[in-house]
């Protein structure tokens, strides 16, 4: 039976943790281990308290997460510091982060598996974020502009907001989960008309309007729902352990 260190190991080489540069405080890998043996393994989009609440309910003892307990400055522990520790301690769960390794990731990528729940043939790699080039898919189609929201929609579980900055016929699409609104230039540098993402910032919708590329924001946490349920699902069957998804949606 797998521990937390054997598990993690194995995921640092698979997520090729080493080739990816991330966000501040981001900590890819393991950043919380214990010894209990590893026979449920549960899977969020964050670390946050009702996940871990969730897992130790669940009887995981690995919490497998896109956004991790670390983000920017260290934190004092204390307050919700404390309490996220506590939680994980009392239940003895482990919890190992994969950022921008999980969005890019050929297998269980958030933009390889988006591109296919949306039925789009990845014809390529594009964007460029923290240094990391080729971070996003892309795709040829034919398709109405109103086409491509109505699968979005049905993909991502909710109403995309649309910004029609482009043509109401889309040939040429990108995908890059999460909150990529600021790569709107780089799509409409590599001659993509529409761009798939979570969310983005206010003044996003002037860069997509002007540049003439459609934006969909089609929400941050429903657009990553789809890589840490497929690297539960991969570490389950690589080490014969159960494993569980734990839904928490933010609605940004």
């Amino acid at each position: 039976m797998a521990d937390c260190s054997e598990i993690a190991d194995y995921l640092d080489e698979y997520l090729e943790l080493e080739e990816y540069e991330d966000f501040s405080g981001a900590h890819n890998g393991l950043q919380l281990a214990t010894r209990a043996p590893v026979e449920r393994v549960a899977a969020a989009v964050d670390a946050c308290q009702e996940t871990i609440d969730a897992a130790a309910e669940a009887g995981a003892q690995l919490l497998l997460v896109h956004h991790g307990l670390f983000w920017g400055k260290p934190l004092p522990i204390r307050g919700r510091s404390y309490r996220r520790l506590s939680a994980l301690f009392d239940a003895e769960l482990g919890v190992y982060s994969a950022h921008l390794p999980l969005d890019g990731h050929a297998e269980v990528g958030n933009n390889v598996l988006l591109a296919a729940a949306l039925e789009l043939p990845v014809e390529g790699r594009w964007g460029t974020e923290k240094g990391n080039e080729g971070l996003g898919v892309w795709s040829a189609v034919d398709l109405p502009r109103e086409e491509l929201a109505g699968r979005v929609a049905e993909a991502c579980g909710r109403e995309p907001k649309v910004i029609p900055g482009g043509p109401s016929h889309v040939r040429r699409v990108g995908i890059v989960t999460g909150g990529a609104g600021s790569m709107i230039p780089q799509a409409r540098e590599e001659g993509l008309d529409t761009f798939i993402t979570g969310e983005g910032a206010h003044h996003t919708y002037h860069l997509a309007t002007e540049l003439g590329v459609n934006v969909l924001y089609a929400g941050h946490y429903a657009t990553e729902t789809f890589g840490v349920e497929a690297l539960a699902e991969h570490v389950a069957d690589r080490f014969g352990v159960d494993w569980t998804y734990l839904e928490n949606p933010t609605g940004l």
